[in-house]
């Protein structure tokens, strides 16, 4: 059997998928990641999340299951001990497993020793995350309640006292893991996991950061005023309970330059593993996965962060570039494919020579990245968001509106008995996007006319053949992915 290659899988945290400089973005300031493209890589630029938070969007690309097969669709229910999970499976084969960073995966009761050898902690304690915006530590920089920068998430500029960098989490396992590939375990192939934090709200970075970011050539955002009356109500609510109608178009700026710098970061960091594979001599005979876990608004619709059950693109679509060791052919470029997240563990599996002893969902994406082809899939999914009654999947944000917790509007939206928090689906292909809403109206957008999204074209008669068609897809694909059958079958027989 020819040898295993290395695996990393680089994961930050609610990076959007336009903030890359290799895309056109003339504000991105990622020059590792657009020199991976150029050389070595594909960066898929129509690459899709399967739910648009954290838990549920982990869990579907680390099974290649979506997240109604079994339920993953709030941010209490992870992956249970009889399910798959690509870490687990990877362990299984032969790999010596290191997990650095977040979990939002399984649930901390079921212990990490099944999914990984190693679930680092650094030597050395980390600073607060976002210089203690989660903690109550540092300024007071939400203000006081009911301001509009009380839920923003608006930090701006973190103290490094006096150090090149902050010192948090994702620095520290930054270096953990490159101490690692430093000093290899001996016959074995190495998995390396990151989920770090970064780009995740609160907005705040490292000065040095924010300075490179040029304001003036980030993108025009996505404006309030631009919206037709029928989208979903959940973005209005939101944008009530937010309060930040009052932000000036400088301070949304403000804001959207420091996720830029948090991005800046990030690129950085991973710049700084890609140095160590190749010092270390192994960096040809690494698969390295850059992808997130969804995308974040950063005030295109007037808010900030995220919600759990609308797909506009800033927040289902997502970055995903992969470099496949040098036993596999690669044709560096961008790809426009319509891929999704599920797709990454199944080509994991295809470079490990891995067969699954389960039914996956996800595609090798082996033959797009070797230019065997350019297509892949017709239409891409998203889903989320819980029905009335279903008081099990909702956040833990308090309900009391004098709550400090920053995710109090979002807690609010989804503890609504009305139309706001309903259960939706998306179904997309290059030219439109259905979203199926129960509790109110649903959405079609035509992206080649309107890619902000801004205009709910659902009763247009022009659309109606469409819309069936959208329609009858999303049927296909609740048919062909409603449920796993086991591949080992009970017995009939007696003993």
């Amino acid at each position: 059997m020819s040898k295993k290659p290395h695996i990393l899988l680089f994961n930050p945290d609610q990076w959007r998928g336009d903030v890359m400089g290799h895309l056109g973005n003339p504000a991105a300031i990622t020059p590792h990641l657009d020199e991976l493209v150029a050389t070595d890589a594909v960066s898929f630029s129509n690459a899709f999340c399967q739910n648009p938070v954290c838990t549920p969007s982990r869990c579907s690309f680390m099974s290649g299951w979506y997240p109604h097969v079994r339920g993953h669709r709030t941010m209490y229910h992870m992956m249970k001990p009889d399910e798959p999970v690509l870490l687990k499976t990877l362990k299984d084969a032969g790999y010596y497993v290191w997990w650095g960073g977040k979990n939002d995966l399984i649930p901390p009761t079921s212990g990490f020793d099944a999914y990984c050898d190693v679930k680092y902690v650094p030597e050395r304690k980390p600073k607060p995350i976002f210089g203690g915006a989660f903690e109550g530590t540092g300024d007071n920089w939400r203000g006081a309640p009911g301001s509009d920068t009380y839920y923003s998430f608006f930090v701006g500029e973190l103290d490094t006292g006096g150090e090149d960098d902050y010192y948090d989490s994702d620095w520290a396992n930054i270096l953990g893991a490159i101490e690692l590939i430093k000093n290899p375990p001996k016959d074995q192939p190495l998995c390396i996991y990151l989920p770090i934090l970064y780009p995740h709200p609160p907005y705040a970075v490292e000065k040095s950061w924010y300075n490179l970011i040029d304001k003036f050539s980030i993108p025009e955002r996505i404006r309030t005023e631009h919206l037709s009356e029928n989208k979903p109500s959940i973005l209005s609510g939101l944008r009530e309970r937010y309060s930040m109608q009052s932000w000036s178009e400088e301070s949304w700026t403000e804001l959207r330059a420091t996720y830029y710098a948090m991005c800046a970061r990030v690129d950085h960091q991973f710049g700084l593993l890609m140095k160590a594979l190749k010092d270390a001599g192994i960096y040809d005979d690494t698969a390295v996965f850059f992808f997130s876990d969804h995308g974040d608004f950063t005030g295109d619709y007037g808010l900030v962060e995220k919600n759990q059950n609308t797909f506009e693109d800033c927040l289902t679509r997502v970055p995903f570039i992969v470099k496949p060791p040098a036993s596999e052919s690669v044709k560096p470029r961008v790809n426009d494919a319509l891929v999704e997240l599920i797709d990454m563990s199944a080509t994991v599996h295809d470079y490990a020579g891995i067969t699954p002893d389960y039914t996956i969902f996800g595609k090798t994406l082996a033959p797009l990245i070797s230019g065997e082809t350019e297509e892949h899939r017709d239409a891409v999914f998203c889903e989320g968001g819980r029905l009335h009654g279903e008081k099990h999947c909702n956040e833990s944000a308090p309900a009391n509106e004098d709550s400090t917790m920053l995710y109090w509007p979002r807690g609010e939206m989804q503890r609504s008995e009305g139309p706001e928090h309903t259960k939706a689906i998306m179904v997309r292909n290059h030219k439109y996007k259905y979203v199926r809403r129960f509790y109110e109206t649903d959405e079609l957008y035509d992206l080649e006319q309107d890619p902000a999204e801004t205009q709910n074209r659902i009763h247009d008669v022009s659309l109606a053949k469409v819309r069936g068609e959208l329609k009858e897809r999303m049927l296909n694909f609740y048919m062909e992915t409603c449920d796993v059958v086991p591949h080992v079958r009970d017995s009939r027989e007696k003993k």
